[in-house]
């Protein structure tokens, strides 16, 4: 089993051969049809480096397969160019979008990329080129490893028309005057559209560094707004996980774009309002309760998080102050009152205008 331009180099040794279709996912039960038989199942390189291993691993059972991995796209790259790739970042974006490379452009950094085909070279180029990296250098490496193997340099805002073949990849030189998304909590607000409800930069590195991300952990985002907690708690690690609840249609839209626009679509959007939507979700190391904020939520989470579960919780109104008042009378945890000026015109001079002050909650289940 394989795809088609696996199987043809094969040669003819009298086997049945069986097209792995399209999508991959559709292929997995015609492999689990041939039980007790010995199938080999032909992919490229290494098949547990964003290759099909693993999808394959987990529908059969530990003693039915065996792999036997080849050089991966990213040895052979790295071998071409002499690049370390314990400092190159190696992205699959043969099935992923593009905007999978946002977090990791910034000047200077190494890259190499698994595309789907030729014609993702340009749309690559073009994306590095809209967001004012179009001077980074290209090495477009097509049919490495094999007779076809031919490697073309570019920058990515003057790529050649000649069209490229499948299979290929792509390693890049980030360079340019782009905007870098910095690795610090409390990323500058014009990363995120927004109609006004958002966490601004400075209370939102607040609420991070009390939330306290731990790689692999899963965060609630209560009255997600622009979605912007959740998003950059999913920067903080590949591993991360986070489900952002949102009940305004507009705003969950919102929501899914920023978090695609910033290179984490994998964050879970639910379009409906807590606690009503909380139920059937899977349970979180970490809440942030930034809207809908009351004490019967409150009391619903007290009964629905597991042992352990670390809760952070903003208010701006004296009534939802009140709530968290009360809330760290009968739970403990601490509060904190934050208040913030900015310096802004004043005649010809200039003064202090505050901010409305802001209370935290943070607590431990």
């Amino acid at each position: 089993m394989g795809p088609p331009r696996h199987l043809a180099l094969v040669p003819d040794l009298g086997q049945e051969r069986l097209p792995w279709p399209v999508p991959f996912a559709a292929g997995l039960p015609l492999l689990q049809a041939q039980r007790g038989r010995r199938v080999v199942v032909l992919a490229s390189g290494d098949p547990f480096w964003f290759g099909a291993g693993s999808v394959i691993a987990r529908v059969l059972h530990a003693d039915e397969w065996r792999a036997l991995p080849g050089p991966s796209t990213f040895a052979l790259a790295a071998a071409r160019r002499g690049w370390p790739l314990e400092q190159t970042a190696c992205l699959g974006l043969h099935a992923a979008p593009l905007t999978r490379l946002r977090p990791h452009l910034a000047p200077g950094r190494r890259a190499i990329v698994l595309l789907r085909d030729g014609a993702a070279v340009a749309a690559l180029g073009s994306y590095l080129t809209d967001l004012g990296f179009g001077a980074s250098r290209l090495w477009i490496m097509e049919a490495l490893g094999g007779p076809r193997e031919q490697v073309t340099e570019a920058l990515a805002e003057a790529l050649p028309a000649a069209p490229f073949a499948h299979p290929l990849c792509v390693a890049l030189e980030i360079a340019g005057t782009g905007a870098v998304v910095p690795l610090a909590s409390g990323i500058d607000d014009d990363f995120f559209d927004h109609d006004g409800q958002i966490s601004k930069r400075p209370v939102r590195a607040l609420a991070l560094s009390a939330l306290a991300p731990r790689p692999g952990e899963r965060l609630w985002d209560i009255g997600g707004g622009s979605g912007s907690i959740a998003i950059e708690w999913l920067l903080r690690d590949p591993a991360m996980q986070a489900v952002s609840i949102e009940p305004v249609a507009a705003r969950a839209a919102r929501i899914r774009a920023n978090a695609a626009q910033l290179g984490v679509d994998r964050l879970q959007v639910v379009e409906g309002a807590a606690p009503v939507a909380l139920q059937g979700l899977p349970p979180p190391h970490a809440v942030f309760i930034g809207g809908g904020l009351s004490a019967d939520l409150l009391t619903t989470l007290a009964d629905l998080l597991p042992p352990a579960t670390r809760l952070v919780a903003h208010a701006v109104t004296l009534e939802s102050e009140a709530v968290l008042t009360a809330a760290q009378a009968r739970w403990g945890g601490e509060l904190l009152r934050i208040e913030l000026a900015q310096a802004t015109p004043l005649g010809s001079r200039r003064g202090w205008k505050s901010a409305f002050p802001i209370v935290q909650w943070r607590a431990t289940r």
